[in-house]
């Protein structure tokens, strides 16, 4: 129990020296600086494997599912590699957010560090109660893997270009609640007029990128649950991910367009996970393959969008019409 008051007390910390200290002042978050912060969040991250392999070779830590210290650390890896490759999705859709809301770009960083804390808090609900779940009953592994085909088929046949958050059933939640204003007054998430205490759109879209990531932790949190059952892999792997988030929004944010295969990419992943868990119990694959897996299909979703020219809409009228 130890090990997770120290985790999540070295997270708090962590949020607090971000909002606190590196950004106690709202500023734009260019691409460098985004840069630089996102090689710190993965370089913490990866290292940290180190820290599982100690815990796991000391039994420092509880082992329910008798894993050795190397397996664990590989587990590790590719769920926190499975978890940030998932999390692209949830950039495009904050992407958008931000667009539909005109949300400025001086405060986008300070709406993304309260949504992230609340991502935090309810993954690891989600986790803690998947875990729980597949201890208690073995068959809700199929369920998972089942649920994991179906996102990925209905990935692959959606256009995730269509998201207007101003139709969402979120944002029409919100209109029945509070009073709306259609305008920023600084960092405020509320002000008030008319002795009325109104919601500016940053509040608007907070809580639209905090649903949304609820909704894409239930595909996120089986992916990683299909890796392994141990709790505190699951829930520091996904952390991890998620706080490095930010960043690497405002790195790939403005060239989304150019990664237009990623979104294949994301599709093999979860396909394969899937079928890992509807398979599990007969056909065991190694870790190793997982990791293969995760990382062939990201760097050939990468590549694909880099070398591949770009389609171009129209027929032969058209050309005859630029001529």
């Amino acid at each position: 129990m130890w090990i997770w008051v120290v985790f999540i007390a070295i997270i708090i910390v962590f949020l607090a020296l971000d909002l606190g200290v590196f950004h106690k002042h709202d500023h734009v978050i260019r691409s460098k600086e985004a840069a630089t912060w996102t090689a710190v969040w993965v370089t913490v991250a990866l290292s940290f494997s180190g820290i599982i392999y100690w815990l796991f070779a000391s039994g420092l830590t509880e082992n329910p599912t008798g894993l050795t210290p190397g397996n664990a650390t590989l587990k590790y890896i590719t769920g926190y590699l499975i978890e940030l490759s998932l999390s692209i999705d949830n950039v495009f859709v904050i992407a958008v957010v931000f667009s539909a809301f005109a949300i400025p770009p001086l405060y986008q960083h300070r709406v993304l560090f309260w949504g992230i804390l609340g991502a935090i808090i309810f993954r690891g609900l989600m986790i803690l109660f998947g875990v729980a779940l597949i201890n208690q009953f073995d068959w809700i592994i199929y369920v998972f893997g089942a649920f994991l085909l179906y996102t990925a088929y209905r990935m692959s046949r959606s256009d995730e270009h269509l998201f207007n958050p101003h139709k969402s059933w979120v944002f029409r939640q919100l209109k029945k609640i509070f009073p709306l204003t259609s305008y920023t007054e600084g960092h405020a998430f509320f002000v008030r007029r008319l002795g009325v205490n109104m919601a500016t759109p940053l509040f608007v879209a907070l809580i639209v990128i905090e649903l949304t990531d609820i909704l894409f932790a239930l595909d996120s949190i089986p992916a990683i649950l299909a890796i392994t059952a141990d709790p505190f892999i699951v829930f520091s792997s996904n952390i991890l991910a998620i706080l490095g988030l930010r960043s690497m929004y405002f790195l790939i944010s403005r060239m989304l367009q150019k990664f237009r295969y990623i979104n294949y990419s994301l599709v093999i992943i979860l396909a394969f996970v899937g079928l890992k868990m509807l398979f599990s119990h007969k056909v065991p694959v190694e870790e190793w393959i997982s990791l293969t897996v995760i990382v062939v299909s990201l760097a050939g979703g990468i590549i694909a969008s880099l070398l591949l020219p770009e389609k171009v809409d129209g027929g032969p009228e058209d050309t005859d019409a630029q001529a």
